[in-house]
This record gives structure tokens, C-alpha cells and sequence, in this order.
């Protein structure tokens, strides 16, 4: 016996908001991407009803054969309606063509505009919105839901118009040739209806639990494939593989078959419907042609129709899911592209000249938008140009903080930043943060040749500079050791380096900048005792003349510093030198005391 099994809550929770119909709000926020293509749009939609035409006709041709040419024993007729027929055919096969290479290229145009959008708004965002939203829940907004707009605008909207006119065709043709056997055939309808609920209700709840198992699965993939080097170091493999084959791809198995099993039934119904209704036809209209009331050709020409009238019914209703989940990708993607950028250029902003370094912090507060406790209270801090400053204090205390202030990756809640007396925002983010430099805890490289991640912060710089800038962090020994030098391809995130080489690399980029004020966030933390020393050496040249905040826990990069600020709970409690603070005993002593000493 199987047990039924049942996947995470949040996964449900989360797919829930795809159970959702048509919304016209959605519809009007993402016709904003059409309406640049209206009248391509427009175009086909003429080619559409040309093709519906074309379509609709046949069973009539059919007809006038039958009854004009071999009923009459007519062989002129017969030839001259087939020739009509087959010329119609061609002009349907030439607009069909057009047409859907029409809506194609204008479902691509579309996406890419979509997408276009999406990540110029992503790349303003702020830094707040990436402390909420995972990068998982930002890649399923720009491919997952883009995808389903895909699905949806190149193909689903044209099977939707293309079915609605064939009705409206095939109903027209149908009452034009006789009235009595098309209310005949619309006896059904009322069954065909009530089919089509049931089928939807049953269908959107299974559909619903297949994309949830998708989720769930994917989720579970993704971390093992991340974390293989834990799950291989505790010898996980044998339990993992388990839990996916047994739990997770088993629940994703159950769903599809169900799914299945809820479509397996919709078409049988139709299409018994649909036999019913050429029975009833056959017989009744068999009847009348006996009684010379219609003749031969009219009533196969309605056989014919009855299955056109029945086809686009049953097309609609399995284009209802790919409905369901454009509305619920389009709300997705309306609500990321409607997030609020909270870092913004002033109207008047002005671009900021070439600054000496000094740096000032005046009664600055700070918190999130969606917090109101204080991560920095009354910050007052004055740093001449040049001057190196250390920043300490226990996790959490508000050190990153403060340099994403200095960033202006976030504005201060109240009071001001100020560079060279200028407030920061009174000036470009782009002209202030050109003229600043940055080399993160866990640095980053991207997808390319070592040069190429160097280059990253000032494209212009020559070969001999980037070496330069190499040596002079000590990175240019272990680059020439690589397969291919400063050509060496690097894969997404540096993963064929060690994080030391990594972090040599981001120096390097770094000051290629030469930035005017540097930060470096626990940038040393990544490298063994001889390469920092190696590192301490390059800085203390490179760092003269100009304005650095340094966030470390090595002592041995604290020490050399102008000035020591020490952070608690989002405050300055002491600031000095490395022997005036000692002498004071207070907070930084026991730090050093308890944590900095090696």
C-alpha cells in the first residue's frame, strides 16, 4: 500500500498564489509590453481571421462537391471546386505562415523587453530589497514567470483568439446551411459545459500540486548540488539520494500521475459529446435527406462541422492552466518590477569632483524600512584625508553598517554623510562611487579571464597596469602560476580558485580603481598569515594619501591604523589610537584582550 505523501508547507504556501484566474489588473500591467506591438499585432490578427475564413470553409466546399458536381454528375463543377478549394488552402497555409511567424517574433520582442526591464530595475534596486528576497526567489522572477508569459503570449494567445473565431465561424457556417440540425448539435452544449467546470475545478487543484512538487523538487536539487561538498565530506550520499528518490521525487511522480489522470478523462467526454451530437445528427439529418428536405452534401458538410464546433472547446480548456499561470507569473513580475528603489539620485543631483578623502558622520541613525529598531545611534565620527581607520567591535555591532552608509548603499535614517562637507546626497551614487574602491569578506569574481575580473573596476587600464596592481598585492606570483597567466579563465564565483586567490584578485581590482577612499570588510580574513603579510606590505605604500575603513578582527591590521573606532550596539563607545585605547582599559582592551590577540 502507498502512502500518500505530503510536501513541506511552505511549498504549498507558496504555490498557492497560482491558483489564480484571469486578473484584469495584471492584464493592463503587462499590456504596458504589448502595446509597442499593437499594430504587428493588429496585422495578424487580420491574417488570423483570413485563416479562420479559409478554415471554416472547407466543409462547405465539401458540400457544393457533393451536391454540384458529383450529385449533378458534373465533372466542369466538381474540377472548378476543387481548384477553389485548393487555392483557398494555399492562401490559408501562406497566412497561417505569416501570421505565426508574426506573433512569434512578437512574443520574443516581448519577452526580451520583459526581461530588459527586470534586470535594469533589479541592478537599481537597493540593498534592502536583497536583504529580503533570496537570489533563488529573483532567478524564478526573471525565467520561471518570464517563461510562462513565453508560453503564453507565443502560443496560448493565438490558440485563444484562433479558437474563439473558429467557433464563431463554424457556428455562422453551421446556422447558414441548416438551423434545425445546428440547435440539434447545441443540445449538448449544456453537458459540455458542466464538463468543462468539472474539469477546471479538478484540474487546477492537481495542477496546482504538480508545480508545487516542481518547486520542491528543484529546492532540494539545487541545495544538494551546492552543498555536495558537506553532503560528500559526512557521507550523506546514500541518505540523500534516499530521502530524494523516496520523498521528494516519489510526491513529484504522484502529482504528475494524478494530473494525468484528471486529462485522460476530459477528452473521452468531449469526445463522446461530440459523437452523441454526430449521432443524433446522422440520424435526424439522414431522415431529412430521405425526405429530400437537405441534400447528401449538407448533411456530411455538418458532420464535418460538428467536429471543427467540438476541437477549439476541447483546445480552450487545456489552455486554461497556461492562463492560471501567466496571471500568477505576470503578478510575480509586476510586484518585483514595482518595488520601490530607496537609494535615488536627487533631481538636482550633482556630479561629485575629484575628493581629497575627508569623511564626516553627523548625528547619523539608521534602519531598515521594514524595521524600526536602530542599527546606528547618534553616529558622530570625523576622519581627516588619508587617515586609515579601524573599525571593531562584537558581530552584529553595526560595522558593515557604516560603510554601506559611506557606500551610500543606504541613506541615513536621519543625519548625514558627508564627503569633503558634501553631503552625499546631494551628488550622483555613480560619480561617488567611482572614486571609491571596496574588497569584501567573501569577494566575488565573475565568468571570465583573470585580466578581465581585474579590469572589472576601471576598464580602461593597460596591461602593464594590472600587473602593477597585481604585484602590488602580491598576486602576480600565483596569476603567472595558473595554466594561461592573466588569461587564465575563471569559472562563476572564482570556484577554480582558492578564496585566498580570490581575495588577492578583488585587491587587485580594487586598487586598479585607485579610489580615493578605500573599504575593506574583513578583507583579510580569507588569506593565510604569510600572504596578509605580504598584503600589509603593498598597503602600507598603497594606502598613504588616501582615506581607508578597515572592518578586521586580525589584530596585526588594526594596530597600523590612524584611528580605532569601536562599535557596540550600534554606538561609538571609544575611539583612539591602538596605545591610547589599551591605556584606557575599556571595551577595545578587552577585545584585544579576549579576541584580537594571535
Amino acid at each position: 500500500m502507498t502512502t500518500k505523501i505530503i510536501p513541506p508547507q511552505f511549498i504549498t504556501q507558496s504555490e498557492e498564489t497560482l491558483d489564480k484566474g484571469y486578473d484584469p489588473r495584471v492584464a493592463r500591467g503587462l499590456l504596458r509590453f504589448v502595446k509597442p506591438y499593437a499594430a504587428r499585432m493588429f496585422f495578424a490578427l487580420i491574417l488570423m481571421i483570413v485563416v479562420t475564413a479559409a478554415a471554416v470553409s472547407g466543409p462547405y466546399f465539401v458540400k457544393l462537391a457533393i451536391d454540384e458536381g458529383i450529385g449533378a454528375k458534373d465533372v466542369n463543377a466538381l474540377r472548378n471546386i476543387v481548384l477553389a478549394y485548393l487555392i483557398i488552402s494555399i492562401i490559408q497555409l501562406v497566412t497561417n505562415f505569416y501570421r505565426v511567424r508574426i506573433m512569434s517574433r512578437v512574443g520574443q520582442h516581448v519577452l526580451y523587453d520583459v526581461r530588459t526591464a527586470m534586470f535594469e530595475h533589479l541592478q537599481n534596486l537597493s540593498l534592502s530589497f536583497y536583504n529580503r528576497y533570496s537570489v533563488g526567489r529573483v532567478i524564478t522572477r526573471v525565467i520561471n514567470d518570464v517563461g510562462t508569459l513565453r508560453e503564453f503570449i507565443t502560443w496560448a494567445v493565438l490558440a485563444i483568439v484562433r479558437n474563439l473565431l473558429g467557433i464563431i465561424g463554424t457556428l455562422v457556417a453551421m446556422l447558414a446551411l441548416d438551423v434545425k440540425l445546428s440547435l440539434l448539435t447545441f443540445t449538448v452544449l449544456p453537458f459540455m459545459v458542466l464538463a468543462t467546470i468539472i474539469f477546471r475545478k479538478f484540474a487546477r487543484q492537481s495542477y496546482r500540486k504538480v508545480r508545487a512538487a516542481v518547486s520542491w523538487t528543484n529546492s532540494v536539487l539545487a541545495e544538494n548540488v551546492n552543498g555536495v561538498r558537506v553532503v560528500q565530506a559526512f557521507s550523506r550520499q546514500e541518505k540523500n539520494y534516499s530521502n530524494f528518490s523516496g520523498y521528494v521525487n516519489r510526491y513529484y511522480l504522484e502529482t504528475s500521475l494524478d494530473a494525468a489522470k484528471v486529462a485522460s478523462l476530459f477528452t473521452p467526454v468531449v469526445d463522446v459529446l461530440g459523437a452523441i451530437a454526430t449521432a443524433i445528427v446522422v440520424y435526424v439529418g439522414g431522415k431529412y435527406v430521405l425526405n429530400t428536405e437537405i441534400t447528401a452534401g449538407v448533411l456530411i458538410a455538418f458532420i464535418l462541422y460538428i467536429d471543427r464546433f467540438f476541437e477549439p472547446i476541447r483546445d480552450m480548456s487545456r489552455r486554461f492552466d497556461t492562463l492560471q499561470s501567466t496571471m500568477a507569473g505576470g503578478e510575480r513580475i509586476l510586484e518585483l518590477l514595482s518595488q520601490p528603489v530607496e537609494v535615488q539620485d536627487a533631481k538636482n543631483a550633482e556630479e561629485l569632483e575629484a575628493v581629497r578623502g575627508g569623511v564626516r558622520f553627523e548625528d547619523v541613525q539608521f534602519h531598515y524600512s521594514d524595521d524600526p529598531t536602530l542599527v546606528l545611534n547618534q553616529i558622530n565620527l570625523n576622519v581627516d584625508a588619508g587617515q586609515t581607520v579601524a573599525l571593531v567591535g562584537e558581530t552584529g555591532a553595526g560595522k558593515t553598517t557604516i560603510v554601506k552608509l559611506l557606500a551610500r548603499f543606504h541613506d541615513p535614517t536621519s543625519g548625514c554623510v558627508r564627503v569633503d562637507g558634501v553631503d552625499l546626497r546631494t551628488v550622483t551614487q555613480a560619480s561617488l562611487r567611482r572614486q571609491m574602491g571596496m574588497v569584501l569578506q567573501d569577494p566575488f569574481l565573475f565568468t571570465g579571464t583573470v585580466k578581465e575580473n581585474i579590469l572589472f573596476g576601471r576598464l580602461d587600464a593597460s596591461d602593464e597596469e594590472v600587473i602593477r596592481a597585481a604585484q602590488a598585492v602580491g598576486a602576480h606570483d600565483f596569476i603567472m602560476g595558473l595554466k594561461n597567466g592573466y588569461d587564465t579563465s575563471v569559472e562563476e564565483g572564482g570556484a577554480t580558485l582558492s578564496v585566498g586567490q580570490r581575495q588577492l584578485i578583488s585587491f587587485a581590482r580594487a586598487l586598479l580603481a585607485d579610489p580615493r577612499i578605500l573599504i575593506l570588510d574583513e578583507a583579510t580574513s580569507s588569506v593565510d598569515t604569510q600572504t596578509e603579510q605580504v598584503i600589509q606590505k603593498a598597503l602600507a605604500t598603497l594606502l598613504k594619501g588616501r582615506t581607508s575603513f578597515v572592518i578586521a578582527h586580525r589584530l596585526s591590521t588594526i594596530t597600523s591604523a590612524d584611528k580605532i573606532v569601536v562599535i557596540h550596539d550600534g554606538r561609538i563607545v571609544e575611539q583612539g589610537s591602538h596605545a591610547e585605547l589599551l591605556a584606557n582599559q575599556g571595551m577595545y582592551y578587552e577585545l584585544y584582550r579576549t579576541g584580537f590577540q594571535e
